[in-house]
């Protein structure tokens, strides 16, 4: 069946391709887009067969539920290029099966799995030249959904939209983080949508964020939405704090995202022998541990950066450094991913796909 809907996907290619003005040595994070897109569209109660287009504006009309309704989710994932130019993704079914989680609770209808991994592989295959192979460098992709049926009723859309993008990207963080701990605003509620990627939740980011910055910090940790005593996740990422020698990070709920990175440093993080704990993690806990010096690493965790080091924390007007190890399990950590996602070693897990 999944070759029948490869087979019937329609390639219409670009006639002047932009490759020729990409500088890939020096690729910035999701800015450069390649020739390409696939687009699959849901009407009459069914999702059409994909197609893979130039990459191009989108025309809607201004009653499209999008604008006013925010039904929208979306993925993000890599295509990584080995030494010998084979093309590999890592977990995608994964991102399959937790874009259908998010559709479900956005009142989206779910894609089917072949459209979305068949669909993948055919554009990845159409902009292979695009996937970088320089270390540290990726072709990121992301797929999203979002409404298009139209009208200003309060309802979830009758029709909808179903792209993959693609991007050619260097590496996305360079160097530490410095969070603020926050104490006023919530991510996301008990009930709510936190554990769906939906385009709100981050968009409800922004505004906290922004506020962190202006007093000297990159991102927040946010709290939960009840007591604010419980650290949850770091900006946009799943959040991991060693204390000692346990590795620790906030349980999944309904609140925090199920992170595919998340679930592949603890695996590993097992693997390597270290003791990890999924549990809550207090503010005081982790303030208490940075005074008397058993706090050795935080760090965040997502497909964009895999791990990303925080240097620093603030909790009410207060800066606590975390000291500078050598051989620190997020670098630890973050080499056995990337070698696994890159060829560059073994998979005992079987989470790399050859393309």
């Amino acid at each position: 069946m999944t070759e029948t809907i490869k087979d019937l996907i329609e390639v219409t290619k670009t006639k002047t391709s932009k490759i020729k003005n990409v500088d890939f040595d020096n690729l910035s994070f999701g800015s450069t887009f390649s020739d390409h897109m696939l687009v699959c569209d849901y009407e009459n109660g069914e999702w059409s067969v994909p197609k893979i287009m130039p990459y191009q504006a989108i025309s809607l009309e201004p009653s499209s539920k999008i604008f006013h309704y925010g039904q929208s989710v979306f993925e993000g994932l890599k295509a990584y290029k080995d030494a010998q130019g084979d093309v590999f993704l890592f977990r995608p079914e994964d991102n399959c099966k937790r874009l259908n989680i998010s559709s479900k609770r956005m009142a989206i209808p779910e894609l089917p799995e072949a459209y979305f991994m068949e669909g993948l592989k055919k554009l990845l295959e159409v902009d292979r030249d695009w996937i970088p192979s320089k270390e540290g460098s990726s072709l990121y992709i992301r797929p999203f959904i979002f409404a298009t049926g139209k009208g200003f009723h309060a309802s979830p859309a009758t029709s909808y939209k179903f792209i993959i993008a693609t991007a050619p990207s260097g590496a996305y963080f360079a160097g530490k983080v410095k969070v603020l701990i926050e104490e006023t605003y919530s991510r996301s509620a008990n009930g709510g949508v936190g554990f769906a990627k939906a385009g709100g939740n981050y968009a409800g980011q922004f505004y906290p964020t922004q506020l962190a910055v202006k007093k000297g910090y990159n991102q927040v940790i946010w709290t939960d939405d009840t007591s604010h005593e419980y650290i949850e996740e770091a900006g946009a990422m799943n959040i991991f704090v060693r204390i000692n020698d346990t590795l620790m990070t906030a349980p999944v709920s309904d609140r925090i995202l199920d992170g595919i990175t998340r679930k592949s440093i603890i695996q590993i993080a097992k693997d390597e022998g270290f003791k990890v704990e999924e549990r809550k993690i207090s503010v005081n806990e982790l303030v208490e541990a940075a005074k008397n010096g058993s706090l050795k690493e935080m760090f965040g965790a997502g497909t964009a950066a895999v791990v990303s080091p925080i240097s620093t924390f603030g909790f009410r007007d207060k800066d606590y450094d975390l000291p500078e190890l050598e051989n620190t399990y997020a670098s630890k950590l973050k080499k056995r991913i990337t070698d696994i996602q890159t060829n560059n070693a073994s998979d005992p897990f079987g989470w790399r796909i050859k393309v």
